[in-house]
């Protein structure tokens, strides 16, 4: 039996991973779950598994909140900001999934490798931006850092039992997402529907986003980097369309692993959550003999955001913290119709080119304020146009 704690509950891997829990109650048991402003969800899922702890960001819900589940006995609430930072540090549980989207899943992060958990990972902006304090934490105990996202899960597999100095590069794969194929002019009318109308993956919308400027992937080369500690000349990048080859690892004589999978989120959660053990999920095998499978390599003119993201990755420091700050605020403005689709990234790209005073990151305060620069230049220049 392994307590969890799950940050980011009502979002689309938080569900998911509850999924997960519902069908294997002999393993799992949820001792807190952590929103942000969906209580409706966040009830029903209180009522469901009786976490002791739930934390809730928005103090007018929370409110709500305590109304709905006043007859729930045993249940603390934790408001706030910072609540589900609260929540990984101090609440008595084996485990921490985050969840979270952005930046903010930093704090719970830090917190929960500080109190000496193991932390189920599905944040990417954890590591892209403090992947050098992540890394400090788990010295010497890699096992306490287990990734979620289906890439780096997929990864994970693929080097399990393998010598590190024989492996000579690996690479990820992309699905292309909604514009696969399509020319920048084309990206450059693309709508909000067509952009969160992923032909693989169902996610919440600022990661659906990221998969549409191919912005996602980028992130997860960072993260690779960190994770696996890779130099970026060992990550490479394909379009794979299918979406059932999750990653391949290529060693010096020449051969090659690849992890095969259905397109579902639920593998590599449970994977994560029951690591180093596999449990039946219910869902079927890759139909190999009815299956294609095709790789094609990214197209860098229609979506520069990959090589930015290398880029960036290369140059360290606060550069990265930077990129992902200034990509929140873009996809926000695209989502509100404010910019076009190819809008996002040229705002990501000036702000990083005017990045002049980047900073170690040695401190969660450097990028706290590389953080605040970097969403405020990015509002200015959306503003500007």
């Amino acid at each position: 039996m392994r307590s969890l704690v799950i940050l980011g509950s009502t979002g689309s891997v938080g569900t998911q991973a509850l999924d997960v829990v519902r069908h294997n109650p002999d393993r799992f048991r949820v001792v807190g779950l952590s929103a942000g402003t969906n209580r409706e969800l966040l009830v029903g899922q209180i009522r469901e598994f009786l976490p002791p702890h739930v934390a809730i960001a928005d103090e007018e819900a929370a409110v709500d909140l305590r109304e709905k589940i006043a007859g729930i006995q045993g249940v603390e609430v934790h408001v706030g900001p910072e609540a589900a930072e609260v929540l990984a540090r101090d609440v008595d549980a084996d485990m921490v999934l985050n969840a979270l989207v952005g930046s903010a899943g930093l704090g719970p992060t830090l917190a929960t490798l500080q109190a000496g958990k193991m932390l189920a990972l599905a944040n990417k902006e954890s590591l892209v931006v403090g992947g050098d304090l992540v890394v400090d934490l788990v010295k010497g105990e890699p096992e306490r850092l287990v990734p979620v996202d289906s890439e780096h899960a997929a990864l994970a597999l693929c080097l399990r039992g393998e010598r590190r100095e024989d492996l000579k590069r690996v690479i990820l794969t992309g699905s292309g997402g909604p514009f696969r194929g399509w020319t920048r002019a084309e990206l450059a009318k693309a709508s909000v529907k067509e952009a969160l109308a992923h032909p693989v993956w169902q996610m919440g919308p600022k990661i659906t986003i990221d998969s549409a400027t191919l912005m996602n992937k980028g992130l997860e080369v960072i993260e690779a980097h960190y994770l696996f500690g890779l130099e970026y000349s060992q990550i490479h990048v394909v379009i794979h369309p299918q979406g059932i080859v999750h990653a391949l690892a290529e060693f010096r004589d020449g051969s090659m692993r690849a992890e095969f999978a259905v397109p579902d989120m639920r593998l590599p959660i449970q994977l994560a959550l029951a690591w180093p053990e596999r449990l039946p999920t219910g869902i079927g095998p890759v139909p190999l003999a009815d299956s294609t499978v095709t790789f094609e390599p990214v197209d860098r003119e229609a979506f520069p955001a990959i090589d930015l993201a290398y880029r960036v990755g290369e140059l360290g420091l606060t550069f990265p913290a930077v990129m992902s700050a200034a990509n929140e605020v873009a996809v926000m403005a695209f989502l509100e119709g404010k910019v076009p689709l190819t809008r996002i990234i040229e705002v990501v790209t000036s702000v990083v080119d005017e990045h002049e005073a980047p900073s170690s990151v040695a401190s969660v305060v450097n990028l706290e304020r590389a953080d605040a620069w970097a969403r405020r230049r990015a509002a200015e220049i959306i503003e500007a146009r």
